[in-house]
């Protein structure tokens, strides 16, 4: 590892005009009539947000967001990491790492980051407040993607570790939903000491070990729910099966439409956020707009869909995770996620020392409801700095 530089986003000036060039020369499909999004994204729902992306949005002012939070680039393991460190101005604050997912980046936390560093600017205790460490995954964002095989989440995991202790964080709470919830069940494996506690939100259910009727262990809410989300996966998880086995194909066609690229991305907001058929219920053009710009300007929507692959492949060597997580856990669950927990299940796999169901939020839970998301992870904070890590 080498020392750590500071960064700030400066997309260059001819790129945001190859984009407008790009979206002026948009060819358009067909499509069925009034068949919604059951398809796909719908035509119409794509040449507004087109339009909104050409004329209206501001990358300059979503620039200036990010860049109002500290960022700097660490290399480990000879490829540079880009993730924003933001102290608190509270000296004795919890360190905190908090890893994003796909399609999302660095931009979902935004709101969040000052809330959990400054919480009494916002109704909360200064005493509750972290140091946040929010990393952008390799191949994403800023990050330098991999050129070989093998940056699995295992790995990138490990690579986290690195980053904590380069940054003089031997102890932390670690978060993560989507990846990031992937990438953090390992740190456990890999460090249990080094965690002082470990939030998820997202919480597959997968089935326990060692049990013989798994599904005695459901509420009947949760029975519902669990066959509700089964019935959507032939529906749902097609992207999966394309980015786990050839993603490279995918990567040329999203890298060079803008359209293509939001096609992808925004469907996604449509199906995981908590809407009323319509994804600007839980995000703003502006908000989508924000995350598929840093997508298309640093490139990296094909080194991105990438770690579907390596997880295949992982996941085929035998690289799963470990045994029971000791390290005290916190779950919480959003009423539109895409994978429902199962509580019972969840306390079998891990020390369950705090469970939130929200009222309210989907898959991008930092992103749709960040005053939510920060009170949840604040009070899991607390609990775990309280030493009141005996289960549920």
């Amino acid at each position: 590892m080498t020392d750590l530089r500071p960064f700030r986003c400066a997309v260059p000036e001819p790129a945001i005009a190859d984009l407008h060039r790009r979206l002026d020369a948009t060819r358009w499909p067909g499509e069925l009539d009034d068949v919604g999004w059951d398809y796909g994204a719908p035509l119409s729902f794509l040449r507004e947000l087109a339009d909104h992306w050409r004329h209206r949005f501001d990358w300059r002012a979503a620039e200036a967001r990010i860049n109002a939070f500290d960022q700097f680039l660490l290399e480990i393991d000879g490829l540079d990491t880009h993730f924003i460190h933001q102290r608190s101005p509270h000296p004795h604050a919890t360190p905190l790492l908090i890893t994003h997912g796909w399609p999302g980046s660095i931009v979902e936390l935004l709101d969040v980051i000052p809330r959990l560093t400054e919480p009494e600017r916002f109704g909360g205790n200064a005493e509750d407040a972290f140091h946040v460490v929010a990393p952008s995954l390799p191949g994403y964002g800023f990050s330098a993607a991999p050129t070989k095989p093998g940056m699995s989440p295992r790995a990138i995991a490990a690579r986290h570790l690195d980053l904590m202790r380069a940054l003089g964080y031997e102890r932390f709470v670690a978060q993560g939903g989507d990846w990031g919830s992937i990438i953090s069940r390992f740190l456990p494996d890999l460090a249990p000491e080094r965690l002082i506690g470990l939030h998820l939100n997202m919480l597959p259910p997968w089935k326990p070990a060692g049990v013989a009727d798994p599904f005695a262990l459901m509420t009947d809410r949760e029975r519902a729910r669990y066959h509700a989300d089964r019935a959507k996966i032939p529906d749902e998880f097609g992207y999966q099966a394309i980015q786990k086995s050839r993603p490279q194909s995918l990567g040329f066609g999203l890298s060079d439409s803008p359209v293509g690229l939001a096609a992808w991305i925004v469907e996604k907001f449509q199906s995981w956020t908590d809407n009323q058929g319509d994804p600007r219920d839980a995000l703003s053009f502006d908000q989508m707009l924000a995350n598929i710009s840093l997508y298309w300007f640093t490139g990296t929507i094909a080194s991105s869909v990438r770690l579907y692959r390596e997880y295949e492949l992982a996941h085929r060597r035998g690289e799963r995770p470990g045994a029971r997580v000791e390290v005290p856990t916190g779950g919480a669950f959003y009423p539109r996620e895409i994978h429902g927990p199962v509580k019972a299940w969840v306390e079998r796999e891990y020390n369950l020392v705090h469970w939130y169901e929200a009222p309210a939020g989907g898959h991008f839970a930092a992103f749709e409801q960040p005053a939510l998301f920060a009170a949840d992870l604040l009070a899991f904070g607390q609990t775990v700095r309280n030493g009141e890590t005996g289960g549920l």
